[in-house]
């Protein structure tokens, strides 16, 4: 009977980082967001506009992704040590990205239809009242891309850390989803109102139909762009060349020992799994050759199989 213990050879299983901050901080995003929402729809009620109703439901199909998003990190955090996700819960933020993603893109496409339906059909806009919701909007959302920027920051990261700063927040793909969903409301905050101003003061109403599409087609190449990234951490496309170029050359120094099976995936923000199949002359234990490998911080999980090769020469 095995009686001694196998801690030294079992194996930890959850690579997420630490989002405590970017939780807390996207929860205050979606209450601003929520009142920001509930403001515009009443406003455009109560105005006759219909600028802002569409502004104001546009702000809840965003509410809706940073929903998402906020469920991510609880989902992610509360499953972290459950035996049934063989890798961890380190994929959920690029899931939720993903998820968000494809809503920014839903959200960009409706928003360039509206504005070609506007160029041929331009309605009455009342332009004071618009204005200063969209001013109040725009601060809003400057607010909340600040916050989600502040979530992003590592909690044991000093301040002037930059570089620690801008990995984190790279990736984190649930956050970068929130953030760009945010900074999609900002953008089109900011075109409302330089068309407004135009309309209200040149008379060219044509500029607000003009703007949406601007803004569309700026939110729609975001969106594909974060559905590329989460496409492929979720599809595990390799993530790094150049760590595939280091795991060869570091097993490969002897020439004894051939790589003839290499996978390389990502387990969740900041860390590889790999499964190597080396071929050699002379084997050593598993463990010798994750000694070699040790220097690429990446690598979190490997799992090495050794052979004996009798038959073929050294290359």
């Amino acid at each position: 009977m095995h009686l001694h213990t196998n801690t030294p050879w079992e194996h930890q299983h959850d690579f997420s980082i630490d989002t405590s901050t970017s939780e807390r901080n996207t929860q205050l995003v979606v209450i601003l967001t929520g009142v920001m929402m509930v403001v515009e729809i009443l406003s455009g009620y109560l105005f006759g506009s219909m600028a802002l109703l569409a502004d104001g439901w546009h702000m809840g199909t965003h509410m809706a992704a940073l929903t998402i998003s906020l469920f991510a990190y609880r989902y992610a955090r509360r499953h972290a040590d459950n035996p049934r996700y063989s890798f961890g819960t380190g994929k959920v933020g690029a899931l939720g990205g993903f998820a968000s993603a494809t809503a920014l893109v839903v959200v960009a496409l409706a928003m360039g239809a509206e504005s070609i339906s506007r160029l041929f059909s331009p309605q009455a806009i009342h332009f004071d009242e618009a204005i200063l919701v969209a001013v109040v909007g725009l601060v809003v959302n400057l607010l909340s891309a600040w916050l989600l920027q502040e979530g992003g920051k590592h909690p044991h990261a000093h301040t002037h850390d930059h570089a620690h700063h801008h990995d984190h927040f790279h990736h984190d793909h649930n956050l970068r989803a929130a953030y760009l969903h945010v900074l999609a409301d900002a953008l089109t905050s900011l075109l409302a109102i330089a068309a407004l101003f135009t309309g209200k003061y040149f008379g060219w109403v044509w500029m607000d139909a003009l703007m949406g599409l601007v803004g569309a087609a700026l939110i729609t190449r975001w969106g594909f762009g974060l559905l590329r990234e989460t496409s492929g951490e979720l599809l595990d496309e390799v993530p790094d060349e150049h760590a595939i170029d280091h795991i060869r050359e570091a097993i490969e120094l002897s020439s004894q020992d051939q790589i003839t099976d290499l996978h390389l995936w990502r387990l969740g923000p900041g860390h590889f799994g790999a499964i190597i199949s080396v071929v050699t002359h002379e084997p050593k234990s598993p463990e010798h050759y994750k000694s070699l490998l040790q220097n690429i911080s990446t690598l979190s999980h490997i799992t090495v199989e050794v052979n004996r090769c009798n038959d073929c020469s050294p290359h």
